[in-house]
């Protein structure tokens, strides 16, 4: 039977068949696009994690640091200089090529206050230079690298498609779960600490999204890269009652282990940036540190997946569990304090397994054949620690689910990731991640700002054309110059142009006698001076201004606290938030 050609037209022209384009226009919503894109998001993270991991494997052979290296196997100067040489390595380029260093307090940052939007170029050189930490002998993790990849990863799909900044912000988390879900083949895992810990929150639009990526990412990286989970001997509960109580107490010790995990990164990083040696070879003073450690105990050196290995299958003793505990916290904090480039989490989990092994230890030599090896209790100790340090108890039992697949052990795995969360979160107010968020005077709970005023940084407030003295001129010069600007204070410059103090109307009363006017600037400046920083927020440099009584803060570099950038006063502060109060109401009317 022939067929009209008109009646075959109009058989192919969808416009006839409103249920078609009904039918189709369902799946053309936002949602399906998102999902659509998360897809892709995952499987370019999982290609990058699987490429970062091998060019890891690679540069540890390069710099011959690779998991089980033998100290017999080279000099005793090589051990020591290698880490010393990555660092410098690291401070050239994070000096002379970063402008903003991420990590994962970076991303909470970034998808708190900044929109979602960071930098790729130096996302992917902090990548870079983890590679170089790590195999260098660093004593830090690959899976903070991992989750910036990731992120950046999403950053860039989104960037392409020109993605507004609700969905910048899905996408970035994408990314982010991808990267711990590949490095980890831990799926759940990367979903859970994305939401936990850089969301702050669970919403069923953004949740979708980052499932389906995480998904895709662990299918390229476990099938094409062949990154697999831990495997160890299975371990249960011998005697549940008596164990509950001992798990109760590694969960408290872990807890208190966590505290100390902190506090020693961030008392380091202090430490360092009062250093006064240049930020270029401030990293390399840190693998120098390493390195003396290193060749006493080489285990701490690198990621240590080796030796998480052995203390979960119990082939370390009391004392040497103890000593790796301890050492590992202070080379963590002087590879990362230092300015190296790196992760928290397997360094945490490494400090868990040490522990969990040493308390297992312990525990049987009281109650011998009645209890679980020492194994269970460094698997356990493993998440506990984690918990603590990163206030993330469920990615604390799923990450050690999945990176384990043994699910004997889930019931004193989750009482003890919830008791070590209780009582770190007791002992110290912040996470690892969001302590140095606090120091710059970020208040973020449930990845939301608590307060207009610090989502303000100085950067936005502070006058950069600054009216300055010169320590060589004398008073005279400095009354003329009070008396045309009104200014009551300026900041000093030295013969090289360098900030070497601030001198205001206060310090002309009480150190200018009459008749005095030839007297050297520098003679009566305050040289001990309070500073800003222009990332800092206006909270924490009004809270500065009037804990010392004093009415401007000098703005410099934090690499340079000589190299002046502005000045910052009471009254920037006060214009600023009347501006930002004003924005944000004419914003919800």
């Amino acid at each position: 039977m022939e067929v009209d050609p008109e009646s075959r037209f109009r058989f192919h022209n969808i416009k006839e068949y409103p249920r078609i384009t009904e039918y189709i226009s369902r799946f053309d919503t936002e949602a399906a696009r998102v999902n659509s894109i998360a897809i892709i998001i995952g499987l370019l993270t999982g290609l990058v994690i699987g490429f970062y991991d091998r060019t890891l494997q690679y540069s540890n052979t390069l710099f011959g640091m690779q998991q089980g290296f033998s100290l017999h196997e080279f000099p005793h100067y090589y051990v020591i200089f290698m880490p010393a040489l990555g660092g410098l390595l690291v401070g050239l380029i994070s000096h002379f090529l970063i402008k903003k260093q991420y990590g994962v307090e970076g991303l909470i940052e970034t998808v708190t206050l900044r929109g979602a939007r960071i930098k790729l170029r130096d996302t992917f050189l902090e990548v870079f230079t983890s590679i170089i930490t790590i195999s260098s002998g660093g004593a830090l993790g690959k899976e903070a690298p991992g989750i910036l990849a990731g992120a950046g990863t999403g950053a860039l799909v989104g960037r392409i498609l020109k993605s507004p900044e609700r969905q910048l912000q899905t996408l970035l988390g994408c990314g982010a779960a991808g990267g711990i879900a590949a490095a980890f083949s831990a799926p759940l895992a990367g979903v859970v600490f994305v939401v936990e810990v850089i969301y702050g929150e669970l919403e069923t639009k953004t949740f979708i999204p980052i499932v389906i990526s995480s998904v895709f990412a662990t299918l390229v990286s476990s099938t094409l890269f062949g990154i697999k989970p831990i495997q160890i001997s299975p371990y249960q509960l011998v005697s549940p009652y008596k164990e509950l109580g001992l798990y109760l107490i590694l969960g408290l010790l872990a807890g208190i282990v966590s505290t100390i995990l902190i506090r020693t990164l961030y008392y380091t990083k202090s430490l360092f940036s009062e250093i006064p040696l240049h930020p270029v070879f401030k990293p390399a003073l840190g693998g120098l540190a390493v390195g003396v450690i290193g060749l006493f105990y080489p285990r701490v050196l690198g990621m240590g997946y080796n030796v998480i290995m052995d203390a979960l299958n119990n082939q370390f003793t009391f004392k040497l569990l103890l000593v790796l505990l301890f050492l590992k916290i202070l080379a963590f904090s002087l590879s990362l304090g230092s300015g190296g480039s790196g992760g928290t989490i397997v360094p945490s989990l490494f400090t868990g397994a040490m522990l969990g092994g040493a308390f297992g230890t312990a525990a049987n030599l009281f109650f011998p054949g009645t209890i679980a090896e020492s194994g269970a209790y460094a698997m356990v100790g493993m998440g506990a620690v984690f918990a603590g340090t990163a206030r993330a108890p469920l990615t604390g039992i799923l990450i050690l689910f999945e990176i384990t697949r043994d699910y004997s052990l889930i019931l004193p795995l989750m009482f003890a990731c919830v008791l070590s969360n209780v009582m770190s979160n007791a002992l110290y107010p912040e996470s690892i991640f969001t302590e140095g968020l606090r120091r710059k005077g970020f208040k973020i709970r449930k990845g939301r700002e608590v307060d207009i005023m610090v989502s303000m940084l100085v950067k936005d407030a502070m006058v950069t054309h600054v009216q300055t003295v010169s320590e060589e001129k004398n008073v005279g010069i400095l009354i003329a110059l009070m008396q045309a600007s009104r200014h009551a204070g300026f900041p000093v410059l030295d013969s090289k142009g360098k900030l070497s103090g601030i001198v205001t109307l206060s310090d002309l009363r009480s150190k200018v006698k009459y008749g005095e006017v030839d007297k050297k600037i520098g003679d009566i400046a305050t040289h001990d001076i309070e500073v800003a920083y222009p990332d800092e927020t206006l909270e924490a440099v009004l809270k500065r201004l009037g804990s010392k009584q004093i009415g401007r803060l000098p703005v410099v570099d934090r690499l340079d606290k000589t190299k002046l950038l502005g000045l910052i006063t009471r009254s920037d502060i006060v214009n600023s938030y009347n501006k930002k109060v004003v924005e944000k109401v004419r914003d919800t009317y």
